[in-house]
């Protein structure tokens, strides 16, 4: 008995204390902010330089359902476009993602948005159930990273679970190729009612680099009610939690 006290003892804490307020590095790239003073040719140049089609060309918007942070536009465009490392970036409401020039105070989730339902009844316990919908295992593993002895959103009640029939929502990842379509429907349907829909990371939420491809299919997406959208290329853990205590209504 003592061994091990002197081990935990040895080791301190290794928790993070509060996630609410926990910081990351510098170099993270989170919530953008774009100038007010942009013109409409950086704003073309910055669209013509996106990968993945986030940049509007007219305004010089960015979505951030389909940015992959890749962070061309500010190395090309830097007096114009620079991202902060604010990681508390997850939505209620898809509209939401969109960051305007001029806009400079932080993303939340749309309280009115929230399912009375889910806050009733997943407040003190959500169970999730995580399909990889064609995904490349970038938002699994931080997804995975979510749980362990860092992070630890089962403090919280928040825990991932083997089968549908044990979850109270679902958490997807991947553009949703057509060879998963029919799974997810599958493994959504197995899930009691009341269900929580999440999207993990770009490709989720719009398809990311893959939107268009025939090999895509997002019929699932497009015809279900998401109760949360967490940005990312892939989400990070503290993205992730946030938006689900934002969404559960959880105080840290």
């Amino acid at each position: 008995m003592l061994k091990e006290i002197k081990i935990l003892s040895d080791h301190g804490k290794q928790y993070v204390p509060d996630l609410r307020t926990q910081s990351v590095s510098a170099r993270f790239r989170g919530r953008p902010v774009i100038s007010a003073a942009i013109t409409p040719s950086q704003g073309a140049r910055a669209a013509a330089l996106c990968p993945s089609g986030a940049i509007d060309g007219t305004s010089g918007a960015i979505d951030l359902g389909r940015c992959t942070f890749c962070k061309e536009c500010a190395l090309a465009i830097p007096e114009v476009y620079v991202f902060t490392n604010d990681y508390r970036i997850a939505v209620t409401k898809r509209e939401d993602l969109v960051i305007r020039p001029g806009q400079t105070g932080p993303l939340r989730i749309d309280e009115a948005a929230v399912r009375n339902e889910v806050r009733r009844l997943f407040r003190r316990s959500l169970k999730l159930r995580q399909v990889s919908a064609g995904g490349d295992n970038s938002c699994e593993m931080e997804l995975g990273a979510a749980g362990n002895v860092n992070f630890d959103m089962g403090r919280y009640g928040i825990e991932f679970v083997a089968s549908p029939r044990h979850a109270d929502g679902i958490v997807i990842t991947g553009p949703v190729s057509e060879n998963m379509a029919r799974a997810l429907g599958i493994t959504y349907e197995a899930i009691p009612s009341p269900k929580v829909i999440i999207l993990s990371g770009t490709d989720a939420i719009s398809g990311g680099l893959f939107a268009g491809s025939p090999a895509i299919n997002r019929d699932f997406i497009d015809n279900h009610h998401v109760d949360l959208y967490v940005p990312g290329n892939p989400a990070h853990p503290l993205t992730f939690i946030n938006g689900l205590l934002d969404l559960l209504g959880k105080k840290q």
